[in-house]
């Protein structure tokens, strides 16, 4: 199936590994314009060998924190000095925070910055221009709605979506379109890190029905298709790519 969105321009956040790196991956094999933003610029030197090796365009590479208030004002200008303009923006950054009851301010403070407030000042760097060439998608990659304790990231997605959803309603007359992917169990660093091999092992045979942990691409899969203009009228959602593990309805 042809995307359409070769020579389109995207910026992918947390891009040096694990579900941001398949995602740039995948749109740069769709000859995707890049830039990739992380805080290890030898990983993300690696993913763009890898997408030049595989036929794409030398990627912008931004090594960044994205804690600093300054993230979000250096990622959108080296992303508009490198590649002219930006049609496609994956928040992908963040990271879980499970808390105890008595979590600090400092604690929920970093949670939220890391896992939403980032994200929306990035695309609100960025919305602009997409609106001026009535052509745009944003792409949240986020977390499951239905916390087992208090878990400072839970909260912060829970944010995003509803902000996503409300941002659609506004951009949608401009051509823009904005969707959240909640991912369930995906093998990355942070899954290996926190999770054993035996765990990985019982839930795939007790609790998800298609018997396995994701991949990157399976996430990647959807979010090409969201970039592309085959989904034009999908805008608002929030798409689980989880193999069945999560028990809601809706």
């Amino acid at each position: 199936m042809d995307l359409g969105i070769a020579g389109k321009a995207a910026v992918v956040t947390g891009a040096s590994s694990g579900i941001g790196r398949g995602i740039a991956l995948a749109l740069g094999a769709e000859g995707v314009r890049l830039a990739l933003a992380a805080r290890r610029r030898n990983l993300l030197e690696e993913v763009a060998g890898e997408i030049v090796a595989n036929g794409g365009a030398r990627p912008v590479v931004i090594e960044c924190d994205f804690m600093q208030p300054e993230a979000p004002a250096a990622i959108a200008k080296a992303a508009l000095d490198g590649l002219g303009a930006v049609d496609i923006l994956v928040n992908n950054a963040g990271g879980s925070r499970r808390f105890e009851l008595d979590a600090s301010e400092e604690q929920w403070d970093e949670a939220l910055t890391l896992n939403f407030t980032r994200q929306r000042q990035l695309t609100h760097r960025l919305l602009q221009q997409m609106m001026a060439r009535k052509w745009g998608r944003i792409i949240n990659i986020t977390g499951k709605s239905e916390p087992e304790g208090i878990n400072g990231a839970f909260c912060a997605k829970a944010a995003m979506h509803s902000w996503a959803k409300g941002l659609s309603r506004e951009v949608g007359k401009h051509g823009v379109t904005v969707n959240s992917i909640p991912p369930g169990r995906i093998l990355s660093e942070q899954i290996l890190r926190n999770y054993t091999p035996e765990y990985r092992q019982w839930q795939s045979e007790h609790e998800i029905p298609v018997g396995e942990y994701g991949r990157p691409e399976d996430i990647a899969a959807l979010a090409c298709f969201l970039a592309s203009p085959l989904a034009r009228y999908i805008t608002g959602t929030v798409i689980p790519v989880d193999g069945g593990l999560r028990r809601y309805q809706f």
